[in-house]
């Protein structure tokens, strides 16, 4: 099959915007086992690269499906729309890495979507029903994250409490390889997914595939994407998600990322598209109040949650603005 020059030009943005996820989101999965030191930077990064590609044999294309017709009416979609919205999401995504805000890629896509989708049709493009469950888990899944975390937290110390530190931390340092697996396997089968959605709906608007399967070669594609940017690592959200919230230990990593990846699971097994972002923030919060409130460092979870609040009508006004600018020049 030859695609035409356009819709392969619009590929290649969405594959950026997969890459810049990953890139933007390594944090997610690696922040919490550099911190405790458990792995170095370059081997966290591989590590985490490593089960986001193979999420794509096992977490199934549920999520791919709600982003690229459960949330917009795919019959308002054309291409303008689909590139206007990626350009929404990957500005937003390179404002805040720049500024070290581990905010939600995947906000930023939907946002950005529904911008241009609005821009071009109005409101009726938006289909609520796909929408309910992803604002509730905009809620939800930090608060999960957090009193998993919490819970988590409580009863490895409470199971743990008789052993000796030195033995603690060694058997949780070998624990945190799993964890760390665990999350980034859930980061990538969420978070590839987004991108799928929207490539496969670009596909279907452009008349070159038939119902919403999703074909194979986007599956490995988009997890090829979101790996190599992981790769990559985006070092200055490291930072804040890693050792401006709280201080983690090796056995408090371990609880934050398998708290992190037991919600993703349940989002991408539910066929939400949900941020991995605000779910392991959530986590680590979660894990820090188990020592006592004080341990986290309100401040920097407040900047962040203005930055959560901010990026799906900001990443959107950006794509609407976008859309009009396609439309303007192409005249059509």
């Amino acid at each position: 099959m030859t695609f035409d020059l356009g819709v392969v030009f619009i590929i290649l943005v969405a594959l950026t915007f997969d890459f810049l996820n990953g890139f933007h989101d390594a944090a997610n999965s690696i922040a919490t086992v550099v911190s405790t030191r458990v792995l170095s930077p370059q081997k966290a990064v591989l590590w985490a690269a490593f089960f986001n590609f193979v999420a794509a044999f096992v977490m199934g294309t549920a999520v791919a499906k709600t982003m690229g017709k459960g949330m917009i009416d795919i019959t308002v979609v054309n291409q303008h729309v689909i590139l206007a919205g990626l350009i929404g999401a990957i500005t937003w995504n390179l404002f805040t890495w720049y500024y070290g805000l581990p905010v939600s890629s995947s906000h930023a896509l939907i946002g950005g979507y529904a911008g241009a989708a609005v821009a071009r049709a109005g409101t009726s493009a938006i289909l609520l029903s796909g929408w309910t469950k992803t604002l509730i888990f905009i809620v939800l899944a930090p608060v999960m994250g957090a009193f998993l975390g919490f819970v988590l937290m409580v009863s490895v110390t409470w199971i743990f409490r008789r052993w000796h530190p030195f033995r603690l931390d060694q058997l949780f340092r070998r624990m945190q390889l799993v964890s760390a697996a665990l999350y980034s396997l859930g980061h990538g089968g969420n978070d590839a997914q987004k991108t799928m959605g929207i490539i496969t709906g670009l596909l279907v608007t452009a008349g070159y595939h038939q119902g919403f399967e999703i074909p194979f070669w986007v599956i490995i594609t988009c997890h090829a994407a979101i790996a190599l940017g992981t790769m990559f690592g985006g070092w200055r959200i490291v930072k804040t998600m890693g050792t401006k919230i709280t201080k983690l230990q090796p056995f408090g990593g371990f609880c934050a990322e398998t708290s992190g990846a037991i919600t993703l699971f349940l989002a991408t097994h539910l066929g939400i598209p949900v941020s991995t972002t605000h779910t392991i923030t959530g986590a680590i919060i979660g894990v820090g109040a188990t020592r006592r409130i004080s341990a986290v460092k309100w401040g920097v979870a407040g900047t962040i949650v203005w930055a959560w609040i901010l990026t799906i009508p900001l990443a959107a006004l950006v794509a609407a603005i976008s859309y009009l600018a396609i439309r303007a020049v192409t005249g059509s």
